[in-house]
């Protein structure tokens, strides 16, 4: 009898020692009246926020495994659900839940596989019912950007005014193409509009930055070239049947292709240039200009008239019927050497009628036969030593010799003309495209 009149007034005690405002709050919060205790307040707490929980997981997809339990504020959750994004989903609902002070979460992805793959065959049956009703959709916008594009093909494919427009038909060509890239990309982005999925636009053209790039990186080479070919198309520093020169290698032109340049060489052989190499090289065309130089040197005995022979050689040049007057020929002392005084003859032809290796070898012979019917020795190479007793030179004559009477064999351009009918044959040859034109502007 005694303890329970001391619990009695133990609880008495505590009732009168707990602040009125504090139970007036709790009241307020848990909607309860003013004379509820404070234990009372705290069970209705915790069932106000089990039962908002729920209610949330009831609306919500994929927590039907989860159970909510909550003492004191904290809540208890337990149970399974499907991923991990579920788990984080769960915690940032029940923390912004008023009245909540911790959360204790037992939750954990299921392993059973029926669970997890009965929400991805719900999601895929959803889709392809999507599908299915959007797919009249799906066929007027395929047909629009169809449309379009065959409309950008037959533009592309007239003749006018792309042929006239561009310098060759390899420009004409790439007009052509953009032509029809630009159809098609607007077809593109009408389709997507149609289909209201014009953010996935952004999504394409960056993919499609990010392989340009990667495959701009893959053939850097193949670019480069394909770059040359246009500028040499667009420059054109020679044309078909011209003589030129290209890192060494010298040669009649061919054509010129959207990959190389093709020479045929003085040999006959077939040699191709990639374009980015020529583009970049130092290129020399001998048939730009009609008259052209020829060259060679002689060496005569050091006893001779030097100002006679000088005067003979330029004679015996200017004489020549394929020598032009204009500029002239030059002849002049290069050097003084053991063997002898060596004398350097230039002469200038019109190669359109002369061919420049036979002028000069026929330039040559004449050269060397007015020179020893003058009485005049060409030195060489070789010393001869003779033992015989001094005496002094003989007097040679001062006379100026003349030239002699002049026979030219044959220097017509023959050669080349044979070259150039080689080439007429191959440019025939229309499966291989050529991008030299002779009315296009010359660099």
């Amino acid at each position: 009898m005694k303890h329970i009149v001391t619990l009695v007034c133990l609880a008495l005690w505590l009732c009168t020692a707990l602040p009125l405002p504090a139970q007036e709050t709790i009241a307020a919060d848990t909607g309860a009246s003013s004379d509820i205790g404070p234990i009372e307040a705290a069970i209705a707490a915790d069932a106000r926020i089990t039962e908002q929980i729920r209610i949330i997981l009831i609306e919500l997809e994929g927590y039907d495994g989860v159970q909510v339990s909550v003492r004191s504020g904290i809540v208890t959750l337990t149970g399974e659900v499907l991923d991990t994004t579920a788990l984080q989903r769960l915690e940032a609902l029940v923390t912004g839940i008023d009245g909540v002070i911790a959360i204790q979460n037992e939750v954990e992805e299921t392993t059973d596989l029926a669970k997890r793959l009965n929400p991805a065959f719900q999601r895929l049956e959803e889709r392809l019912r999507q599908t299915v009703a959007r797919l009249p959709l799906f066929g007027v916008a395929l047909a629009a950007a169809w449309l379009i594009w065959f409309i950008g093909v037959r533009i592309a494919r007239l003749r006018q005014p792309w042929d006239r427009i561009a310098p060759n038909a390899f420009i004409a060509d790439i007009y052509r193409q953009l032509v029809v890239l630009a159809f098609a990309l607007v077809g593109i982005v009408i389709a997507l509009d149609i289909l209201n999925a014009t953010a996935l636009l952004g999504t394409i053209l960056g993919a499609a930055g990010i392989i340009g790039l990667a495959l701009g990186f893959a053939v850097r080479d193949t670019v480069e070239n394909f770059i040359a070919s246009i500028m040499l198309s667009v420059r054109q520093p020679f044309q078909p049947n011209d003589t030129v020169e290209i890192e060494g290698d010298q040669g009649k032109v061919i054509r010129l292709t959207s990959r190389a340049t093709i020479l045929l060489s003085f040999d006959g052989n077939h040699i191709r240039i990639p374009n980015s190499i020529v583009f970049k090289s130092r290129i020399i065309n001998f048939t730009r200009n009609a008259e052209r130089r020829y060259q060679f040197d002689i060496t005569i005995s050091p006893l001779s008239d030097l100002a006679s022979v000088r005067k003979l050689i330029e004679d015996t040049v200017t004489a020549l019927p394929f020598t032009l007057d204009t500029p002239g020929t030059s002849v002049w002392i290069q050097d003084l050497t053991p063997s002898g005084v060596v004398f350097t003859v230039t002469g200038w032809i019109d190669q359109t009628t002369t061919s420049l290796l036979r002028a000069r070898g026929e330039t040559l012979r004449l050269v060397k036969q007015a020179i020893e019917e003058a009485g005049y020795v060409i030195s060489d190479s070789t010393y001869n030593i003779q033992m015989i007793p001094f005496s002094e030179p003989p007097e040679q004559d001062q006379t100026i010799a003349q030239p002699p009477k002049i026979q030219v064999i044959g220097v017509d351009a023959l050669d080349d003309e044979a070259l150039e009918g080689l080439i007429a044959e191959e440019r025939n040859d229309e499966t291989n495209p050529d991008l030299l034109r002779r009315d296009a502007p010359n660099e």
